[in-house]
């Protein structure tokens, strides 16, 4: 499924593949005056499996058109995630709504151990071995945002050993202030 993707300067690189998982479907109904009026949402992730994820949700009168919607979002959307090996490289914890999420590194071979909403997000980032936990909130929706959250606050510790050596040799013009 990968296609070639033409660069500007008429060279072919192949895209990576990205797999896009339904997380959660739900049927959403409105009462009006003629009835009920039904539609649907759909959480999906989507992910290459090397450190780009990304959610989005759907909504149409028919599930299909709410999978495919909350896809095309979650594609349009994909985020970069700093992976250390198999694992992450550091604990962290985040909150979005009333979902609390923690995830831990773990040595290679543990798996991905946590729920179907946060296993869904790790293994389309290509984490393949962390704990985690859910507190609080069992949303799937504010879940997987909260994950996502999680994700976004990772940071690669050599990255940032180096950013930080930079901004402490840039000597500041006109010298100290008193």
């Amino acid at each position: 499924m990968t296609t070639p993707m033409v660069l500007g300067d008429g060279f072919e690189q192949p895209q990576a593949v990205i797999s896009e998982k339904v997380v959660d479907i739900r049927r959403v109904s409105k009462v009006v005056k003629g009835g009920r009026h039904l539609r649907f949402s759909a959480l999906a992730v989507a992910g290459d499996g090397r450190g780009r994820v990304g959610v989005g949700l759907g909504k149409a009168e028919a599930i299909p058109d709410a999978i495919r919607k909350g896809a095309a979002i979650a594609q349009k959307h994909l985020v970069f995630v700093a992976l250390k090996g198999s694992s992450i490289p550091h604990e962290v914890k985040a909150k979005y709504g009333a979902a609390i999420v923690l995830l831990k590194p773990a040595p290679s071979g543990t798996g991905i151990i946590a729920g179907a909403s946060m296993r869904a997000v790790l293994e389309l980032a290509g984490v393949r071995d962390v704990v985690a936990k859910s507190l609080r909130s069992q949303n799937p929706i504010n879940v997987v945002r909260a994950t996502m959250e999680a994700l976004r606050q990772l940071r690669d510790t050599e990255h940032e050993r180096r950013s930080r050596e930079t901004a402490v040799n840039v000597e500041k013009p006109g010298g100290p202030k008193p």
